[in-house]
């Protein structure tokens, strides 16, 4: 089986539960604090590494952070690319997660925003043809990984989360699986946020045409897309208690499924079941369902 990268973000989550999203102006009593493991890379390495199937972490961490390292081998990721920078803090994220489920972040990028050259092509030389990177838009030097990567043969996984306008600078057409929700997809569609999805998903199809897309829809469901074929999912019903991560479940568990030889309608559902038991749960990694949760 091919090598799997998951070259991004480590974070330290710190998540408040409210009562719901804190208005402007307006000052709010948090019921609880916790102190978690995330960042969309950490999330990411996490489910793939759920369902079996070997997996690599890449990335940077302060002195505050070393416990990441611990908890992405909990879950049996490789951490030998995982860097320490004593003199930079950890990239962190102050996470309000609203009764409702729904939650608003605010990403301080510490770390994660210090991916040298030098280090790209260190990560790089233990990867060759057929290997994936798995790669979020909360790291720098995304451009380079990218190219480097195809140089290298790899195929590349893009979830240009969170969205900026620097996203529209990168070689998306370099990109061969494209993830985004409806935020993501209608900013590198250059369209505004759209409650259609048909007509996002045909926008995103044509302007990618070599790339395949998955567009994510939340209790709307997610649609797939490349060449000919066209797959769409309808959400599982669940009471949602914390969304965070459940996109990068999805992501991880969607690309494991086809490394495991499911074909794109299997891998679509078990995606689409992962994080559907993810949003039932508190947290960002540790809500990642386990493989016997989601395959059996």
């Amino acid at each position: 089986m091919n090598k799997v990268l998951v070259f991004g973000s480590l974070n330290i989550d710190y998540v408040y539960s409210v009562d719901h999203i804190v208005l402007p102006g307006e000052t709010l009593s948090s019921t609880s604090v916790e102190k978690n493991a995330g960042g969309k890379g950490l999330n990411q390495a996490c489910a793939i590494a759920r369902t079996g199937v070997n997996v690599s972490m890449a990335g940077r961490i302060g002195s505050d952070g070393v416990f990441l390292k611990d908890v992405l081998s909990s879950f049996g990721v490789d951490v030998s690319f995982v860097l320490e920078d004593p003199s930079v803090p950890s990239g962190n994220a102050i996470i309000q997660r609203g009764s409702d489920g729904q939650n608003s972040i605010i990403l301080f990028a510490g770390t994660n925003r210090t991916i040298t050259e030098d280090m790209v092509a260190s990560v790089f030389s233990s990867f060759g043809s057929g290997d994936y990177v798995v790669l979020q838009n909360e790291i720098n030097n995304l451009d380079l990984i990218i190219r480097s990567a195809k140089e290298r043969g790899m195929k590349v996984v893009l979830n240009p989360a969170p969205f900026d306008s620097s996203v529209l600078s990168l070689p998306l057409d370099l990109v061969d699986i494209l993830v985004v929700n409806e935020i993501e997809g209608a900013g590198v569609c250059g369209i505004d946020v759209t409650n259609d999805y048909e007509a996002l998903f045909s926008c995103l199809k044509s302007r990618f045409e070599s790339s395949q897309i998955i567009l994510t829809c939340g209790s709307h469901g997610a649609y797939y897309g490349f060449e000919s074929t066209c797959v769409f999912v309808p959400a599982f019903k669940v009471k949602a208690v914390d969304t965070t991560a459940a996109g990068d479940t999805f992501i991880g568990y969607f690309l494991a499924s086809r490394l495991l030889g499911h074909n794109v309608e299997e891998a679509m559902k078990f995606a689409t079941k992962a994080s559907s038991i993810a949003v039932s749960r508190k947290g960002a990694a540790v809500s990642v369902p386990s493989a016997s949760e989601v395959f059996n």
